[in-house]
C-alpha cells in the first residue's frame, strides 16, 4: 500500500528478491452488538436504508481496516463515515462500547470480543472458513462473493542478491515454518501460514503484482495521502 500512498525512493515490487510469502490473515466484518441486522445481507441492506448515517472504525488512514472498508463500499454499494483511530485496538473498544457501528477488522482484536458477545461477527474475509472461528462464513458464503481482504507477511532480499543465497533463505524460512511450535504460537497471533506451494520465491513475486494490481486503484481513487 505505501507505494500508492506515499513518494518512496524505491520500487516496492522491483527493487526487491522475493524469498518467501509467509502468512496471509483474513479479516472480520463485525458489528456492534445492538446492530439490528442479523446476517451480512441484513447488513448491507441496512447500510443501503441509512446511508451516510453508520461509522466504520479504522487504525488510520490507510490502514488496511480503511481500505478494506473503501472495498466493502465498493462492493456493495453502501455509504458511511470513517472514524480513524490511532490503532485497532482503541477503534474495537469503541465497537465493542457502541461509539461507532462496524469495522473490517483483524482477528486478534475482534475475535475474543465476538467471542464473549461483545460485538457480532457477519463474515470473514478468505476463502476458507477460520479455524479459530468455524461458525463464522465467509463472505462468499454469506451473500457477498469474491470479497476477499487479507494482511500478509513475506521477506525480501535486496536486488541483485545471488540465487544460491535466496534459495537458502527460502529452504531455512520453510524449515522454520514447518515446526509445529512456530506454526501454534503464530496461530496464537491469529497468523495463517500459507500452504507449501505458496511459499516459493516465484510464488510471492507473482502474488505481490496481484496484490499491487488490486489494491493501488482502490488507493489512488479514494485518493488516500499519508500524514
Amino acid at each position: 500500500m505505501n507505494s500508492a500512498i506515499y513518494a518512496l525512493q524505491y520500487d516496492v515490487l522491483n527493487d526487491f528478491e522475493p524469498i518467501a510469502l509467509l502468512t496471509n490473515n483474513s479479516s472480520l466484518i463485525v458489528a456492534k452488538k445492538t446492530m439490528p441486522a442479523h446476517d451480512l445481507k441484513s447488513l448491507i441492506a441496512w447500510l443501503k436504508a441509512n446511508p451516510d448515517k453508520a461509522s466504520a472504525g479504522t487504525a488510520g488512514v490507510g490502514s488496511p481496516q480503511h481500505v478494506f472498508g473503501i472495498l466493502f463500499q465498493n462492493a456493495t454499494g453502501t455509504r458511511f463515515q470513517f472514524v480513524h483511530y490511532r490503532g485497532g485496538a482503541p477503534a474495537t473498544q469503541d465497537l465493542v462500547a457502541g461509539q461507532i457501528d462496524m469495522m473490517v477488522a483483524d482477528q486478534v482484536t475482534t475475535l475474543p470480543q465476538v467471542r464473549t458477545g461483545n460485538i457480532k461477527a457477519y463474515a470473514s474475509t478468505g476463502r476458507d472458513r477460520l479455524a479459530a472461528a468455524p461458525d463464522v462464513p465467509t463472505a462468499d458464503e454469506a451473500g457477498l462473493p469474491g470479497f476477499y481482504t487479507s494482511v500478509w507477511n513475506a521477506i525480501w532480499a535486496p536486488k541483485g542478491t545471488p540465487k544460491n543465497i535466496v534459495s537458502k533463505l527460502n529452504a531455512a524460512i520453510l524449515d522454520g515454518l514447518s515446526d509445529p511450535a512456530v506454526r501454534q504460537r503464530l496461530a496464537d497471533l491469529g497468523q495463517h501460514v500459507v500452504p507449501r506451494e505458496q511459499q516459493t520465491p516465484d510464488a510471492l513475486a507473482i502474488f505481490h503484482r496481484a496484490e499491487i494490481e488490486k489494491w493501488w486503484p482502490i488507493i489512488k481513487a479514494a485518493n488516500i495521502k499519508g500524514n
